[in-house]
């Protein structure tokens, strides 16, 4: 049983946003969707900076910037100090793997199911420093993350210069033992940085607890603030050398002068997410969470029965769910997932994203707080009509 909202959720909530209803959204995970109240905050924070450019940038800014990163930190169980703001979380990975200094010979480890800009930004890393990158197997499904645990630190070297873990993976919805492999890595002196572009507001996220190097998460996906708003947690002792990915007036200042100012931008994204934060209270906030992962189990189970197929990442406590497509033959390729997800969105108006494994291909699902369990009962049948025309 899953811990009880103070207000009522699903349909009766739909109004807090400006969602198209006339559309199937069960995606939330993808690009988040951000309600009426935090969007008046952001456009009050830009109207602000309008007033007066210059003192706004100036005088108000600084200190408006870290009262937001306090107020996160607060909610991720951190210090202000160690959180700087970035648009997103694959350029929070960016601003950590471009800092490293690489050899040739260097490993840098990564997992089955990384995310695919970080694998890609950790092969141009490679690529141009003459070090490799190892990849320790993720099968999906998966239902022993402890075993993948163990595959991960067997990968782990001396020539191993930087660890790379998704909190929830993005491509299969699954919950990794971060706070272990952190451990595993601090042993072993290697530094780990955790994607946790899944992680702030749909699972419980404790970085003091975790103790990992880096962790890099957005706020745009579960916390449903503005896009634009994610962040960098980085350990005080891995500061010293860590740059952002554009060089501005800062550089050498230290952590957050570098990070804080990269020139002129619309900051607004990150100024409002202390509005996101309390919505997200509103809602429940950690009865929220549980509530959004015990609907994401209900719809995963009943994809599975309509579809007579397999809920792949069943036990793993995301606000995501897998089911695999009964489609029999291949190729299961990342193109041919795509074409059937255009489908989706262009015959049948949803957004369900489609993965494709050597497993078959998987609808992923997510479940917020204006979800309900009738959502995913449409998409069942959506996915029975698209599976019969192929």
């Amino acid at each position: 049983m899953h811990s009880t909202s103070p207000i009522a959720l699903g349909r009766a909530i739909r109004h807090e946003w400006p969602l198209d209803w006339s559309k199937l959204t069960v995606n939330h995970g993808a690009f988040g969707a951000t309600p009426k109240v935090v969007l008046a905050a952001q456009t009050a924070w830009r109207d602000k900076m309008e007033e007066q450019p210059s003192f706004f940038m100036r005088a108000i800014l600084p200190k408006a910037l870290r009262a937001s990163a306090n107020a996160l930190a607060a909610f991720l169980n951190a210090k202000g100090e160690d959180i700087s703001f970035v648009d997103n979380a694959t350029t929070g990975c960016n601003a950590v793997l471009r800092s490293l200094d690489l050899k040739p010979g260097d490993e840098i480890l990564l997992h089955g199911q990384a995310y695919g800009a970080v694998a890609n930004t950790a092969r141009y890393i490679a690529e141009r420093s003459g070090a490799r990158v190892v990849v320790a197997e993720l099968p999906f499904p998966e239902a022993n993350p402890m075993g993948f645990a163990a595959r991960f630190i067997a990968g782990l070297t001396t020539r191993t210069r930087i660890a790379i873990i998704d909190h929830v993976t993005s491509p299969s919805a699954l919950v990794l033992p971060v706070a272990e492999l952190a451990h595993a890595c601090r042993e072993t002196g290697v530094p780990l940085l955790v994607d946790g572009a899944h992680g702030p507001g749909q699972v419980e996220v404790d970085l003091s607890s975790i103790d990992a190097d880096y962790y890099v998460g957005n706020c745009h996906k579960w916390l449903a603030a503005p896009k634009g708003c994610a962040f960098l947690w980085t350990r005080g002792d891995r500061q010293a050398g860590l740059h952002p990915t554009t060089i501005s007036h800062g550089f050498q200042g230290g952590y957050l002068s570098e990070f804080d100012w990269t020139g002129t931008r619309d900051a607004s994204a990150q100024l409002a997410i202390e509005e996101a934060l309390a919505f997200h209270a509103r809602l429940g906030g950690k009865a929220l969470r549980q509530r959004n992962i015990g609907l994401a189990r209900q719809a995963g189970e009943l994809l599975a029965e309509h579809l007579g197929s397999t809920y792949g990442n069943a036990g793993h406590d995301a606000a995501m769910a897998m089911v695999r497509l009964p489609i029999e033959t291949g190729p299961y390729t990342k193109d041919r997932a795509t074409a059937l997800r255009g489908r989706l969105l262009d015959e049948f108006a949803t957004d369900a994203p489609l993965h494709a494994h050597p497993s078959g291909i998987w609808v992923r699902v997510s479940a917020h707080a204006y979800n309900e369990i009738g959502d995913y009962e449409m998409l069942a049948e959506i996915c029975r009509k698209l599976v019969k025309t192929i």
